[in-house]
């Protein structure tokens, strides 16, 4: 006879927010109406996903070996792009860019003297298709906020300790522009090759809340935390 149990059995999924069924509804009318179609979406959908930092890594560490190269990211960073394999306007399946990526891509030069940093006041723009997707972090309103008020403050809490002399500048993403941080190379690299270079180039230090270091690579394994409050599981 099989043991019963008093309590109840875990949900399968957790409950789909708000803004899921939006995304629901408005693909399925689109589809309905007959803007795209569902394969199109499919399509999106797998690119979008394919998407990572490690292109924009390539940039970094291709600019601090090739003074030309490094010239020309500075100047454009689109044209800059297409020699570490991202096309803006042709990658994405559309054959056309998308409303919210294809833009103005900057590339901002950190010096001894100037640190950049980026954000979106605005909402959540940012480089995918160079730089893949958007932390979580990013797109909080307690980043988006404090950071161009207190970026001395917020970058602290990130763990980047800044000299008090080095002027700190906050880029605001737009819809027509989005940056790209080059951070200055770190001491004892110079004789690295470009692939080792872009391994220790982390998405964080493209954003502009973290510094390059020789010891810390993007792959890194991440320390785990335990939960604060953990969930029970019941034996079978």
């Amino acid at each position: 006879m099989a043991e019963e149990h008093s309590h109840k059995a875990a949900p399968m999924v957790d409950e789909v927010s708000d803004y899921e069924v939006l995304e629901t509804a408005v693909r399925e009318l689109a589809i309905e109406k007959g803007l795209f179609s569902a394969e199109d979406h499919r399509r999106f959908a797998e690119y979008a996903h394919s998407l990572g930092p490690l292109p924009a890594a390539r940039l970094v560490a291709k600019a601090w070996k090739d003074p030309e190269f490094k010239k020309l990211a500075l100047e454009d960073g689109i044209k800059a792009s297409l020699e570490v394999g991202v096309d803006w306007i042709n990658d994405a399946p559309t054959g056309f860019g998308t409303p919210s990526d294809y833009t103005d891509l900057r590339v901002l030069e950190d010096t001894p003297q100037v640190k950049h940093v980026v954000v979106c006041t605005l909402c959540s723009c940012y480089p995918r298709p160079i730089l893949g997707h958007s932390p979580e972090w990013y797109r909080t309103p307690n980043y988006r906020r404090r950071l161009v008020r207190w970026p001395r403050q917020v970058l602290s809490e990130f763990g980047l300790q800044l000299p008090a002399d080095m002027d700190i500048r906050v880029e605001d993403s737009n819809q027509k522009c989005r940056f790209l941080v080059l951070p200055m190379q770190p001491e004892g690299t110079e004789d690295w090759s470009e692939e080792e270079l872009a391994q220790i180039v982390t998405r964080d230090c493209m954003i502009g809340v973290a510094l390059p270091h020789p010891d810390r690579k993007a792959d890194d394994p991440r320390p785990v935390h335990p939960a604060v409050h953990p969930v029970e599981h019941h034996d079978h």
